[in-house]
């Protein structure tokens, strides 16, 4: 399918693996131009060359926190208009309600929600004013089923949740759609050190824990990047126009609702 995108330009974050890297990756097997940003610059350069080698398109690469508010000013001064915002930060510790305080709970929501609406209100305004424009927040399975250890997250991306239900609408009738993308349990950084925090804390091996894990998906697997990534590039593509303020699972089957 064409997805009727190539040559536009996206500011992929967090995208030098992971679930960014997959959104980065299928937007440029799309055509579409990239700024690529990540805090470790070996990564970031590394997974940058690859995609232009692979896909040929332009890549421009900024090294910067985006949870950062001055680094992520960077970025901001750095990188004017852009037709697609794909937002992505590493999600805050697991835990229990005993170990956190109102510093942890204001540095995830600085990290998990207010960067993601600080850089759609920077960039909202331009796409709007083009008449076309796509915004996906990668946040997590745990805004439709909260995770019991992952309060922080939890917290966090509900209340952006709440921010795209009522801006995308708002701004819909210009050409731009938000919407969010929740991914449930796929083989990334993210879960590995998860599974590493549960298996020290319950004598378990990783592996068996994994195993536990997959078990429950019913898919029987974890997701893969690659395929979180189509996803992520079809809901900025020419034909997602009518998906609006959506909160889409992308978990194998794992959150099992019907709204």
């Amino acid at each position: 399918m064409d997805l009727g995108i190539s040559g536009k330009r996206a500011l992929v974050c967090a995208s030098s693996r992971g679930l960014g890297l997959g959104c980065a990756e299928a937007l440029a097997s799309a055509g579409v131009n990239l700024i690529m940003n990540a805090r470790s610059e070996l990564d970031l350069m590394y997974s940058a060359n690859r995609i232009i080698d692979t896909y040929g398109v332009e890549v421009e690469t900024v090294v910067a926190d985006i949870t950062s508010d001055n680094e992520r000013s960077t970025i901001l001064n750095q990188i004017k208009n852009i037709d697609i915002l794909v937002t992505n930060a590493g999600g805050p510790p697991p835990g229990t309600w005993e170990d956190w305080n109102k510093e942890d709970f204001v540095l995830a929501l600085e990290a998990n929600m207010l960067t993601p609406i600080s850089l759609m209100k920077h960039y909202l305004p331009g796409m709007m004013e083009r008449g076309w424009g796509r915004v996906v927040n990668i946040t997590s399975q745990s805004v439709k089923a909260p995770i019991s250890t992952l309060g922080l997250s939890n917290s966090a991306r509900a209340g952006l949740t709440g921010y795209v239900a009522g801006t995308s609408r708002q701004v819909a009738y210009s050409g731009v759609t938000i919407n969010n993308l929740l991914p449930g349990s796929h083989a990334t950084d993210r879960i590995k050190n998860l599974l590493k925090s549960s298996s020290q804390k319950q004598g378990v091996s990783v592996e068996d824990l994994r195993k536990e894990l997959e078990a429950s998906i019913p898919a029987k697997r974890l997701g893969t990047y690659t395929e979180f990534g189509e996803v992520c590039a079809f809901l900025c593509s020419k034909h997602a126009g009518f998906i609006i303020g959506q909160n889409i699972l992308v978990d194998g089957g794992a959150v099992n609702v019907t709204l």
